[in-house]
């Protein structure tokens, strides 16, 4: 008894152990499954052209300013191009160009999701790559369009009209709206218009306009720059296409490949031509002055060789991980006494080198911080760090570093001596101005372009509800979930016009019904459907036999103007004895509805007649006997 005391508490011991261990492993996974949904973005997008005036509002400011090339566009970001204006932003190696008099915002820009709306204008998408787990929806008035497979899109948005165009060059797309689903494939246009129910026309999609030649050209373009660079960046880093038209790439025993960029000036150092941005949730983030400056900024290290600046991109990987700006942000009082910078004191910063940690300031998780890593560093413990560019540090006051203010311009001249008492610092610290939103200082009296309200005031039909802090002005309308063959079901009196199961048969039975329901026996007097078997079946075999088939025929001797698939179920047909009418061995309706004209003084005689014609029978004999008297 005691023996199996003891094993019973040491199985319930290694049971309870077991137990606490399962449950710590299931807490530290949900930890890190909850840190990773905390992680910002692998990637953003690119505004890299602007024609005209082309305004721009971010989702924490209710206000327009004038928008910046090489700008990260996220969430809740908002674009407005007036006449005559235009613009382009990449997402990876995807492409989409706006048109003139275009409001769109972004509502959702993740790994797997870009969901952006159109409530004015048009654009035009170009998707290179789409993976299987990738969605892409544009969001209009009248509905929600997925774009299903790489291809060329055309969206087109009329809010006068309340109606959208999309046009499918290639690939295939799926617009969801007012309970149906409808597929539109390549070469096709499909017009749709209304909310609750949509009207849809599907037509052969139109030649190309002048907007859609000049996307077009411009997609050939940057495909043959993209490939320029192929064997050295993956197609998905963004600004990927600017490198061969602006630099060379060579190969270095140190570094592997590195490109250097061509026609700078003198003096020129990264991160120092261009001005600071907050973008949420990264937080502090460079924009570069150059047309080509942002994968070199947000992706690589950079290193000088040969007397020269050359950019590392690093390990080449399918879709590298964007970074608000890859530095080391130094510090500290002593440094600011230092440096000699007055009032709110300076920040500073250090472009990483080759094979550098970058560490975020804002919070993510340690398999973030691998992955943003990965191109340059496999072990992220380093603490203990001698910057190899060190000497090539910026300082700026902080007044112009929150206030967008251009770099170069405010640069402070740092001294080693005062490079010595340096350390490492968080630029988080560091708090943001209204500038720092917008992305440039303040101009006092300029107005900017915005949409007209009623343009921002438009709700947009969603097929997945985006983020409730990205929502537009004019708000969002998940989409009715698809109902069976795009039909509302209501109730049982909802009953489409095209349902096929609204024919005839149900008719059949109502020639039965003198059969069943005896008590409708009228006089022969009456309409001839109504006829019923007389006792004429039991008539002396005198009668011609075609005179004895009329029991059922009234019901099917029906006046020309009934229609003739009503008579199709007819039960005479399988009535008739075999000796009648030996002409027409299948039955057919059509015969039998429009009868030979002498038969019907037969099928109206009443039974008075009958025994008249029986009785001049019976006298024919008499008479015959008389005149032979």
């Amino acid at each position: 008894m005691k023996l199996r005391t003891v094993m019973t508490w040491s199985w319930m011991s290694v049971a309870a152990c077991g137990f606490l261990v399962a449950q710590g492993v299931a807490q530290g996974v949900a930890q890190d499954v909850a840190q990773d949904q905390q992680d910002p973005p692998s990637r953003v997008a690119r505004l890299n052209y602007l024609g005209g005036s082309v305004s721009f509002r971010p989702d924490t400011v209710e206000e327009w300013t004038a928008a910046t090339v090489n700008y990260p566009l996220t969430t809740g970001d908002h674009l407005w191009t007036d006449r005559d204006s235009g613009a382009d932003m990449h997402v990876g190696s995807t492409v989409v160009h706006l048109a003139d008099q275009t409001a769109f915002a972004i509502l959702n820009l993740d790994d797997r999701m870009a969901q952006i709306s159109l409530t004015q204008g048009a654009v035009n998408v170009k998707i290179e790559r789409l993976q299987s787990d990738e969605t892409f929806e544009v969001d209009t008035p009248n509905g929600a369009i997925v774009l299903l497979r790489p291809g060329d899109y055309r969206i087109d948005v009329n809010g006068e009209a309340n109606s959208t165009a999309l046009v499918v060059r290639s690939g295939d797309a799926e617009v969801t709206g007012g309970g149906q689903a409808v597929p539109v494939h390549a070469r096709q246009l499909l017009r749709f218009s209304g909310t609750d129910q949509i009207a849809t026309e599907v037509l052969a999609a139109p030649a190309a306009d002048q907007f859609d030649q000049w996307c077009m050209d411009r997609d050939r373009r940057e495909e043959r720059a993209i490939q320029a660079s192929a064997s050295y960046v993956p197609p998905e880093m963004i600004g990927a296409g600017d490198l061969a038209d602006n630099g060379v790439w060579r190969n270095d025993p140190t570094y592997g490949a590195v490109w250097a960029p061509a026609r700078m000036p003198m003096g020129w150092e990264p991160y120092r031509y261009g001005h600071w941005a907050f973008v949420s949730p990264w937080g502090w983030t460079w924009i570069d002055d150059a047309s080509w400056g942002f994968a070199p900024f947000h992706y690589g290290r950079w290193a000088v060789l040969g007397g020269g600046w050359v950019w590392v991109p690093g390990t080449m990987v399918a879709r590298p991980v964007y970074a608000p700006a890859l530095v080391a942000f130094v510090g500290g009082s002593r440094f600011s006494v230092a440096v000699g910078i007055g009032g709110g004191g300076g920040v500073a910063w250090i472009p990483l080198g080759p094979r550098e940690v970058y560490r975020p300031g804002y919070r993510v998780s340690d398999a973030y911080v691998r992955r943003v890593n990965v191109t340059h560093v496999t072990n992220i413990n380093v603490t203990n760090v001698t910057y190899v560019n060190q000497t090539h540090v910026t300082v700026v006051p902080q007044a112009a570093f929150t206030g967008a203010r251009p770099v170069a311009a405010a640069a402070v001249r740092v001294s080693p001596q005062a490079m010595s008492q340096a350390q490492a610092v968080n630029a988080m610290d560091v708090r943001p101005a209204r500038e720092s939103y917008m992305g440039r200082p303040a101009q006092p009296g300029v107005r900017f372009g915005a949409p007209p309200a009623q343009v921002a005031a438009r709700q947009v039909v969603v097929k997945q509800a985006p983020p409730a802090a990205a929502r537009p002005m004019g708000g969002v309308r998940v989409a009715q979930p698809v109902r069976s063959n795009g039909v509302q079901n209501n109730g049982p009196n909802n009953v489409p016009n095209n349902v096929p199961n609204r024919t005839p048969p149900a008719m059949a039975p109502r020639n039965d019904r003198p059969q069943q329901q005896p008590e409708r026996q009228q006089p022969q007097q009456r309409q001839p459907e109504r006829q019923q078997p007389q006792p004429q079946v039991q008539q002396p075999p005198q009668r011609q036999p075609e005179r004895q088939t009329p029991q059922p025929q009234p019901q099917v001797q029906q006046p020309p103007q009934r229609q003739p698939e009503r008579q199709t179920p007819q039960p005479q047909v399988q009535q008739p004895p075999p000796q009648r009418q030996p002409e027409r061995p299948t039955p057919q309706p059509q015969r039998q509805v429009q009868p030979p004209p002498q038969r019907q003084p037969e099928q109206r005689q009443p039974e008075r007649q009958q025994k008249n014609d029986e009785r001049r029978k019976n006298d024919k004999p008499k008479d015959k006997e008389e005149k032979k008297q």
